[in-house]
């Protein structure tokens, strides 16, 4: 008989229904065997005992809320009988745990990249054109596809990031788009870019250059489009084709993994997000760690009820206390714009089956695995430290995948139960939590973790994630979304417009 309920953890009180359950089935599990009570979607939660009002509610081995009135075993767990046990700002104690070595044993530990003048690595060679500010959105677009139709050959390709600032904005948030920015313009997987500025924005080349710093100005070159006289698209057509001359004397050698820093993200998440992709998301994070590089976990808004878990695995206290601080950095955002900090699961998310705040950061943050948190970043801020690095930023999937291409993830692991094609401008490899999704949007999708649920082996189907992660990065694959056009930069704002 084919198995119709997943107890996560031992201790839980709540199992996840593998098919859709109608009153009066009976499910077995662990030996015994449950009346179901009313219709449970697939994917959603059944009680497994009696819950008197008011009872804790466990998945994951955690408290992920309370029911607001008796349940009894065999029913439906959602929404209308349910709600958060989170309220305020909390304390948190510091109370280090020993990590568990990842077992790294046969690995692959090398890929093919791109070595850089400054010691990082790309794992693609291609040349970007970035504007300074949205003004030239459509202009950056039209040398992209003008480069394309003249079959300028630079390295992988010619991409245009259009994004969503650069003018108008103010102290702190100009500061984070110009950080953001400069970072991406320096990103490893970026063989040379073209940077257009109007000319006239907040974000000018005068303002911006100091915030990008040294750079290499035969790869990096500007271009202002109101001091070109006539055409401003053969004028950056002519840059590039300067550029892509000194990225053709690139090169893919053999690189050790200790030069990838991997990026890590769930959007449209469902509730197995929790049980297949992110747990397999965490192997690799685990792997790239134990082999000497670096992962970067993001969606801070999705760490909040599971926080305490990551900080159990802080290398020391100063990293301990940078944990706190960007997770109380983060409620204060909310609090200052009036907003619940605990009310976080989209429509999407309550359809497949996660209710709460802390069921949905539990299942998140399984992407960053058992790994020894080393480091807070800032957007913008590329990773110094291997192991597991958390980044500060919204779990929004645009702004999300911007920040970790600002953190120089030269690969990101997306995981979603529900579908996203949203990419960005490093490879995102797309994983699918359920096999019916995998199926469903195949064009999507890059890799099934829904086997997991079917075979019950996770070890296997992590090395072959793993697997993929190194051909993708050594350009022997290419992922959905760059075979599909789904390149994307949102950039963070948080102030006043003028």
């Amino acid at each position: 008989m084919r198995q119709k309920l997943i107890q996560i953890d031992s201790r839980d009180n709540a199992a996840v229904a593998l098919d859709a359950l109608s009153p009066g089935e009976e499910a077995v599990l662990a030996g015994r065997t449950y009346q179901v009570r009313e219709d449970i979607p697939f994917g959603h939660k059944m009680a497994l005992e009696d819950l008197a009002s008011g009872a804790v509610v466990v998945k994951y081995g955690c408290p992920i809320g309370h029911v607001t009135r008796a349940v009894q075993a065999g029913e439906w767990l959602h929404s209308h009988n349910m709600k958060t046990n989170l309220e305020g700002l909390l304390e948190y104690t510091y109370r280090p745990a020993a990590p568990a070595p990842a077992d790294c044993a046969g690995l692959p530990g090398t890929f093919l990249g791109y070595p850089r003048a400054n010691g990082e690595a790309g794992t693609r060679n291609e040349l970007w054109i970035i504007p300074t500010v949205s003004c030239v959105n459509n202009t950056v677009e039209r040398m992209a596809r003008a480069a394309r139709e003249r079959g300028l050959r630079a390295g992988d390709g010619v991409f245009a990031f259009p994004h969503n600032a650069g003018c108008s904005q103010l102290g702190d948030d100009f500061e984070t788009t110009q950080r953001i920015l400069a970072s991406i313009v320096k990103h490893p997987n970026a063989g040379g870019v073209l940077l257009v500025s109007l000319g006239c924005e907040n974000n000018d080349l005068e303002h911006f250059l100091p915030a990008l710093g040294d750079y290499d100005s035969r790869r990096i070159r500007t271009l202002v489009t109101q001091d070109v006289e006539g055409d401003e698209v053969e004028a950056g057509l002519a840059l590039m084709a300067e550029i892509a001359a000194v990225m053709a004397e690139d090169r893919r050698e053999e690189l050790p993994v200790s030069s990838l820093t991997l990026g890590f993200k769930c959007g449209g998440s469902d509730a197995f997000s929790g049980i297949t992709a992110n747990p397999l998301c965490g192997h690799i994070a685990e792997f790239v760690a134990g082999l000497g590089g670096a992962a970067v976990l993001t969606e801070v808004p999705e760490m909040f009820g599971a926080e305490q878990q990551l900080m159990d695995r802080a290398d020391s206290r100063e990293t301990f206390d940078k944990v706190v601080g960007m997770i109380n950095s983060f409620k204060e955002y909310y609090l200052r714009h009036q907003q619940p900090i605990y009310e976080n699961p989209s429509p999407g998310n309550k359809r497949g089956g996660i209710t709460t705040l802390e069921e949905k950061s539990l299942g998140c943050i399984q992407k960053g695995g058992k790994a020894p948190v080393v480091d807070t970043l800032a957007m913008g801020q590329s990773c110094e430290r291997s192991g597991l690095n958390l980044m500060i930023g919204p779990g929004n999937d645009s702004v999300s995948v911007t920040n970790l291409l600002s953190g120089h993830a030269q690969v990101i692991l997306f995981t979603t139960g529900r579908g996203n094609p949203l990419g960005t401008a490093a490879p995102t490899i797309k994983i699918a939590s359920n096999s019916t999704l995998f199926q469903r949007k195949e064009n999507w999708m890059d890799f099934n973790a829904g086997r997991v649920l079917e075979h019950g082996a996770v070890e296997p189907a992590a090395r072959e994630l793993w697997q993929l992660v190194l051909d993708v990065a050594s350009g022997r694959r290419q992922t959905k979304n760059e075979k599909n056009g789904d390149r994307e930069i949102m950039i963070f704002k948080d102030g006043v417009i003028l």
